[in-house]
C-alpha cells in the first residue's frame, strides 16, 4: 500500500494548482457575481492541456490513463473556484458517455474534435428532466425512428453547458413502458439543429460561473449513426441504460474530488484566519472551541481524500465498485464540503457572512455536491443495496 504520488502526478497537480492560484482565484468573485461563462479561462486551461490530458493519444489527447491524476487536477481547480472548475471540466461528462457507449467509429469522429489545443470545444450531457431527477428511468423525452433519422421531443433540465455546447449527448426513451430498457442516447453535434434550442438559463445559489440551462427539443432530427452505441444487434451495441450507469460510475469520484477542493479551500482559509485573529489576548486557534473545529475539518478532509483515491485506484485496476465505493466517496466528500464551509463561516464570525471574504461563496458552492449527479440520499441507496448484496 503506497500513498506516494508519482513524479508525473505531482507535476500535473502542481500545474493545476498554479493555474488555479494565478488564473482562477483572481477572477472567481467576478464570475460568481456576474454568472458569465469564463471563456478565456476555459481557453487557457485547454491550451495547456488541463482539459485533454486524460483522453487517449490516438485521438490527440495526453494519453494519461490514470484516474488518480484526474482527481488531483479536479481538486486543485475546484480549490481555485468550483464554478470555474465545472466550466472547464463540464465537457468530461458527455465525453465519458461517448467513451463508455460510443462505437469505434463514433469515438474516432467526435473525440478528436475536443483535443485540438487551438480550438476549444465544449460538450453537454442531457439526462435530467423537470420530472426525472433521481428516477432517471422515468424520463419523458422521446425518440422515434423515421427512416435514416431519429426524431426527439422533450425538455431537459439543469444541463451544464446546455444550449451553448458544441456537442450535446441527450438521453431519450424509445419505449416508456420498458423503463430503463427503453432508454437510448443520441448525439446532437450542431446546436443550431432545427427544433433544438436553449430554454431558461438558471440563476443558481452556487457554482455560478458554470452555465446551467434547459434544453428544448421539438421534432429534432438526429441521424441514425448518431445513436451512441449503435443499433441493437450491432457488434458494438451498448444499451443506453448501461451506458448511463457506466458514465455516472465513471464520474462520481471526480465530483467527490471537486467537493474536496472546496472543503480544502475553506479549511485552509479558516486555519490562516484562526492563527491571526486575536481575541481575549491570544489567537483564536488557541481556544479549544475553534481548535477542535479545525481538527475535525482536517481529519474529515483527509478521510474524504482517501475514499476518493481508493475509488480512483479501483477504477485504474479495473475493479468494479462492488460495495458502492464511488458513491461512498461522492457522499462523504459532499457532506464534508458542506460541513467544512459552514464551520469556516462560524470561525470567521461576522466576516464569514459577508462577500468581502470568500467563505460564504464556498458554502454556496458546496451545497450542490450533496445534490447533483445523484443526491446524498441516492448515494446512500446505492451503497445500502451494494452492501446488502455483498454481505460482510
Amino acid at each position: 500500500m503506497d500513498f506516494e504520488l508519482t513524479k508525473e502526478q505531482r507535476e500535473i497537480r502542481d500545474l493545476a494548482h498554479e493555474f488555479a492560484e494565478k488564473e482562477v482565484r483572481p477572477v472567481a468573485a467576478h464570475y460568481d457575481e456576474t454568472e458569465e461563462t469564463p471563456w478565456e479561462i476555459i481557453k487557457k486551461a485547454h491550451k495547456i492541456g488541463l482539459t485533454t490530458f486524460s483522453y487517449p493519444e490516438e485521438y490527440g489527447g495526453g494519453g494519461i490513463d490514470d484516474p488518480i491524476t484526474n482527481l488531483l487536477v479536479t481538486e486543485e481547480l475546484s480549490w481555485g473556484c468550483a464554478g470555474i472548475n465545472v466550466a472547464i471540466n463540464g465537457t468530461h461528462l458527455p465525453m465519458a458517455a461517448i467513451m463508455a457507449m460510443g462505437t469505434k467509429a463514433q469515438k474516432d469522429k467526435w473525440i478528436p474534435q475536443f483535443c485540438d489545443p487551438n480550438n476549444v470545444k465544449i460538450g453537454a450531457m442531457g439526462l435530467t428532466e423537470p420530472g426525472a431527477g433521481s428516477d432517471v428511468s422515468s424520463i419523458q423525452t422521446t425518440a422515434r425512428r423515421e427512416g435514416d433519422y431519429y426524431v426527439l421531443n422533450g425538455t431537459k433540465q439543469f444541463i451544464t453547458n446546455g444550449g451553448i455546447a458544441d456537442v450535446h449527448v441527450v438521453f431519450a426513451t424509445l419505449d416508456r413502458s420498458k423503463g430503463w430498457g427503453g432508454v437510448a442516447a443520441f448525439l446532437i453535434d450542431d446546436k443550431n439543429t432545427p427544433g433544438f434550442s436553449m430554454g431558461r438559463k438558471e440563476r443558481k445559489m452556487g457554482v455560478r460561473a458554470s452555465h446551467t440551462a434547459q434544453l428544448i427539443l421539438e421534432d429534432v432530427k438526429v441521424p441514425v449513426e448518431n445513436r451512441l452505441g449503435g443499433e441493437p444487434g450491432d457488434p458494438e451495441y451498448v444499451p443506453g441504460a448501461l451506458g448511463a450507469l457506466k458514465m455516472l460510475e465513471h464520474t462520481r469520484p471526480g465530483v467527490a474530488a471537486a467537493a474536496l477542493g472546496i472543503a480544502r479551500a475553506a479549511y485552509e482559509y479558516a486555519l490562516d484566519y484562526a492563527k491571526e485573529r486575536i481575541q481575549f489576548g491570544r489567537p483564536i486557534i488557541e481556544h479549544q472551541a475553534v481548535a477542535f473545529k479545525l481538527a475535525d475539518m482536517a481529519t474529515k478532509i483527509d478521510a474524504a481524500r482517501l475514499l476518493i483515491w481508493r475509488a480512483g485506484w479501483l477504477r485504474h485496476k479495473g475493479i468494479g465498485f462492488k460495495r458502492g465505493e464511488g458513491s461512498m466517496a461522492k457522499l462523504f466528500a459532499g457532506d464534508v464540503a458542506m460541513e467544512t464551509t459552514i464551520d469556516a463561516i462560524q470561525i470567521l464570525g461576522g466576516y464569514g457572512y459577508i462577500k468581502e471574504y470568500p467563505v460564504e461563496k464556498w458554502a454556496r458552492d458546496a451545497k450542490i455536491y450533496q445534490i447533483w449527479e445523484g443526491t446524498a440520499e441516492i448515494q446512500r441507496m446505492v451503497i445500502s443495496r451494494a452492501i446488502a448484496k455483498m454481505g460482510r
